[in-house]
């Protein structure tokens, strides 16, 4: 086998890769569409209220004794 032919050959297979993984590519985007729109038909994007997402966090009496034990511990540590 000639120098040439292993050029062409090589060329061959590179080219002949690329467009494997493109296809691949092209597949999986396609596939991921389908998804989204079997999702949105079935209703599984949209998100229910629960009593857990309403409710307050943190209570504010709480919040400033923390905000407090912070400052105190930093204010030791820098001593």
């Amino acid at each position: 086998m000639t120098i040439p032919e292993m050029m062409s050959q090589s060329g061959l297979l590179t080219v002949l890769g690329l467009g494997v993984v493109f296809a691949f590519l092209i597949i999986l985007i396609a596939f991921m569409k389908l998804v989204e729109v079997l999702v949105r038909m079935s209703g599984l994007d949209k998100e229910e209220k629960t009593a857990a997402s309403t409710a307050p966090a943190v209570n504010r009496g709480q919040d400033t004794a923390i905000v407090a034990a912070i400052a105190a511990a930093v204010s030791e540590k820098q001593k």
